[in-house]
């Protein structure tokens, strides 16, 4: 299994964060020295394996895009 957009935020110094954050349960997190591309809210009966699939492809569209992906604050 591969995760081509964690892998490169990890090796330009970013952070992978996966945890509670206020009330939310469970939020996904890819943040670099710049800026945080992604937050994702994990969902009901999402796997972790699946939360990190989603988390990877989402990196790639906010990147792609130019446009962060923030489920925690819309």
């Amino acid at each position: 299994m591969s995760y081509r957009n964690i892998e490169a935020i990890l090796e330009d110094d970013g952070e992978i964060t996966v945890g509670k954050v206020g009330p939310i349960a469970c939020v996904a997190s890819a943040s670099t020295s710049d800026d945080c591309p992604v937050l994702l809210v994990r969902r009901d009966g999402e796997t972790f394996v699946a939360l990190l699939k989603r988390l990877d492809r989402s990196i790639g569209k906010a990147w792609d895009s130019e446009t962060p992906i923030d489920e925690v604050n819309s």
